[in-house]
Order: C-alpha cells, then structure tokens, then sequence
C-alpha cells in the first residue's frame, strides 16, 4: 500500500505541473511555441539558422546563412536591423557578453568576430577564408564563450580538435585537446558555455558527451546519455539546456549531468525540430531554437 500510495503521489506530482514523458523516459517539458514568431521585413527569409542569442535587453539576435546574416529583433519579434552584411562566409556560433558587445563565429570563414553594442567589428580573429592549426588561425572554429573578467573561449572546431583560451585583448593564454575518445579529447567540440563558477562546458558532438574543465583546461568530469549535444546555453539558475540535433530534441539538465526532461521531435510544424543546432534562454525561461533545416528560429513560453 506503501508503495501505490507514492505512485499515486507522483502522479499527482505530474498532473499539477502538466508533466508528461517522453519516449526517452524523461519527464516532458511543457512548452509552447510562439507562433509566426518573429515578425521579417517584407520579401525577407532566413537561409539556414545556426545560432540565436539575447542581449542584457532581452533583444534576439538570429545568425543565418542567408543574404542578411545578422537580423536583431526585439522580444515581441519586431525586426530592429541588420548586421554584418556582405562580410559572412557561413553563420555558425553567437554570443553576446555582459558589455553587450556581439560575438559572431564564421566556421567556413574560419574567423571570430566581436562587434561592439553599435554593431561595428571592433576585433577580428584568426584569417578570413584561411584554415590552419597555429595560434593565429583556426580550422572551422564552432562556438564561443565570454568570462566575466574579458577572456574568452573559442572551440576549434571541425578542423582543430581543440578548445582556445584568449585574454580579453585577443592574446592567446592557453589551448588543450586533440581529435580522439579520451579525457581532454574530442570529436568536435561543437558549443562551449561557463558557469558561474567559471567552469568550462564544451559539447564533444560526436563523442556524444559534454566534457567540463577548470577555467585552464584541466578535465574534471564529462556528462554522458544525453543525447548528442550541438548548442549549449546556461540558465539564471545555473541549469543547462542542450539543442539534441541529431533526435531534434531540447534536453535541460543539471550541471552534474541529470536530465530533468526535454521536449520536442523530428518534424517541420511548430514545435517540432530538423537539425535543432544552437539556443538561448531568457532571464524568464522563454526558449529560442535555432534550426538548420527548417530554416528557422523557434520562440517557445514555458507553461506553468
């Protein structure tokens, strides 16, 4: 009796806060996409949408592969302007640090851009159009992520294996990692985020794990049987949310590696993913997904 008791508990459990159960077995999330969200300037298209990031501001900015790389739009999906025209090879990670300034990852450009607040390139790293494997190159870097203090993070990428740790006037500091399975190692890192206490998370794609490190590249443990994680973003709470590419999914879980749920499928209606590639979190738990084969971005309402 004991033990019905606590099943009819947890059910209880579930019903209050509309939790259901997925067919990973993991508790599903209860969001709500936003439809026709956000609102494009007329005779206007995403091309591929890789990443999406907000501002202290809670402006949303989507990075794609289209003619009009960069396009800021404010939180009810009012388009506001467009940025780095003309200077894209191939959209690929973004960021917006504490300061608001814009980091822009061109991976087949093989260069990372920071713009400030006004939209202007104020530095450039390794050289446009040329891979390579010294300090001043990359090979298809990925992602990028801002310490607190200025120095920054860039994973290096498809070509490179490697994780790059830069003072916060470009100088190189640190670097660690190379292509294989073991600690340290990787199979393309893919997104990178910090947490607050300046802990490394860097998405091993293809070795199917998020590996953590110390802020100079000493392993410390890796989080595994979540899926395949392609973007990275860190909740207020110091929870992450992890884009699942390959089961289109959008997995949240602890720092420590245990799932709290997800939600999501393969599929092109609302609220369903192809290719769920990168995402960001508001301050208030709103979700946005960006995706590489349904040429979108997805705004999606955490339901109480």
């Amino acid at each position: 009796m004991l033990a019905q008791g606590r099943l009819i508990a947890f059910a209880l459990f579930l019903a209050l806060f509309n939790i259901s159960w997925d067919n990973s077995g993991w508790p599903r999330l209860n969001y709500s996409p936003v439809p026709d969200w956000p609102h494009l300037p007329e005779g206007w298209n995403f091309g591929e949408v890789p990443a999406v990031a907000l501002d202290a501001s809670e402006n949303i900015y989507v990075f794609n592969r289209g003619p009009h790389p960069l396009m800021q739009f404010n939180n009810s999906g009012k388009f506001v302007r467009s940025l780095l025209e003309g200077m894209v090879t191939s959209a690929h990670g973004l960021r917006i640090d504490h300061e608001g300034n814009i980091w822009a990852v061109d991976h087949r450009g093989h260069t990372v851009l920071k713009l400030n607040p006004a939209g202007r390139v104020v530095m450039v790293l390794g050289r446009k159009d040329q891979a390579g494997t010294d300090e001043t190159h990359f090979d298809q870097p990925t992602d990028v992520a801002v310490a607190p203090n200025g120095d920054f993070y860039v994973t290096d990428g498809y070509g490179n294996s490697r994780v790059m740790k830069f003072a916060k006037d470009g100088k190189l500091l640190h670097q660690w990692g190379k292509k294989g399975t073991g600690e340290g190692e990787f199979n393309l890192p893919h997104s990178v985020i910090l947490d607050g206490e300046g802990q490394v998370y860097v998405a091993d794609r293809e070795n199917n794990r998020i590996q953590v490190f110390t802020p100079d590249g000493r392993f410390l443990r890796q989080l595994t049987d979540l899926g395949s994680p392609w973007g990275l973003a860190l909740t207020r709470d110091q929870e992450i949310f992890m884009a699942d590419g390959r089961n289109n999914r959008v997995v949240k879980l602890t720092r420590e590696g245990r799932v709290l749920g997800g939600f999501g499928s393969p599929g092109k209606k609302p609220g369903e993913f192809a290719y769920a590639h990168h995402l960001a979190v508001s301050p208030s738990g709103e979700v946005y997904v960006a995706e590489i084969l349904n040429w979108r971005v997805q705004k999606f309402l955490p339901r109480r």
